[in-house]
């Protein structure tokens, strides 16, 4: 079941991590993209609907780091699974809102 534990952990850093920009954009109440957006994912929310997702995923990452088995933050492996889920997904979106941002694609 240790398994099912990493998968959890690599979620929740993608959680966690993702949680940053929405909530520094909304707090600087800056329009971002979200989901809720039209399109979803390239139109713009407002920054109130940014801190609100922010937040929600930050909660699901924290839940699926804290919540789940025994995450130890010395314990190399755990550490390691939630920064690759935290890494992967910060490369992914850098690739697929680079195009909106100025960004390189």
């Amino acid at each position: 079941m240790q398994w099912l534990h990493h998968v959890a952990y690599f979620f929740g850093g993608a959680f966690l991590l993702n949680a940053v920009p929405h909530i520094v954009s909304g707090g600087m109440g800056r329009a971002f993209q979200s989901p809720f957006a039209k399109p979803p994912g390239q139109g713009l929310s407002s920054a109130t609907v940014n801190v609100l997702w922010g937040f929600f995923n930050a909660v699901i990452g924290y839940l699926l780091i804290c919540q789940v088995g025994d995450f130890e933050l010395r314990h190399a492996p755990d550490i390691s699974v939630a920064g690759l889920g935290a890494l992967m997904l910060t490369l992914l979106n850098a690739r697929l809102f680079g195009r909106f941002n100025g960004g390189n694609v």
